[in-house]
């Protein structure tokens, strides 16, 4: 029944600090270790294995690229529209991704909120990818009088996003549930699947309805 000492709000305030930087840093792929004004060797130690790692990834990503040249050369135009449909899946699983990290630091989830959370990034993901389809369809009918690549493009940007928005929130569960932390190995795992199938998609689906 002694007062042994008092945590003031600045020590609440400075941790956290401390925690939200560490989930930033993780999220980025960035190890806690290194602090934020260390010098470039430790930077570049830090760093360097991640993008190795990313590096294999993008060669995954590129072989879909190059198993469909036949495609390419008849249609090179749908070579450009696949860095809008990566890029935007890319964008919509960060934002899954980060929403569902906060929801696990908060709280821990249970079943029936897991599956909630999922279904709507999976709403949330079809609505967008939608909308977004809708513009790049409007788009190439205008710029390339195609609607034929229109409705490819279409089709591949509302899959690419559902695909982005099932990743990105259910990843993270996946990896709480196996005791490892979301935010160090989500990034790597959903860039690989936003960037093949968003390769893939718009590739396949020209294939089928062009040819």
């Amino acid at each position: 029944m002694k007062l042994l000492g008092r945590i003031t709000v600045d020590d609440i305030i400075d941790v956290m600090e401390q925690e939200s930087t560490e989930d930033m840093l993780k999220m980025s792929g960035v190890s806690e270790d290194e602090e934020l004004s260390g010098n470039w060797q430790d930077a570049v130690k830090s760093r360097l294995p991640r993008l190795i790692v990313n590096l294999a990834t993008a060669f995954l990503a590129a072989s879909v690229i190059r198993h469909f040249e036949p495609i390419e050369k008849q249609f090179p135009v749908i070579v450009a529209y696949l860095t809008i449909i990566g890029g935007m899946g890319g964008n919509s699983a960060t934002q899954a991704l980060a929403v569902t990290i906060r929801r696990i630091s908060l709280s821990d989830l249970t079943d029936n909120q897991a599956y909630r959370t999922v279904l709507k990034e999976f709403s949330v993901g079809l609505i967008n990818g939608a909308a977004n389809g809708v513009i790049v369809f409007l788009f190439a009918l205008w710029y390339d009088k195609n609607p034929m690549l229109g409705l490819v493009l279409f089709l591949a940007m509302t899959g690419n996003l559902v695909v982005a928005g099932l990743t990105g929130a259910s990843i993270p569960l996946i990896l709480k549930r196996l005791n490892v932390d979301p935010a160090v190995g989500s990034s790597i795992i959903i860039t690989t699947f936003t960037d093949c199938i968003g390769f893939l998609l718009p590739l396949w689906l020209a294939s089928t309805l062009l040819l």
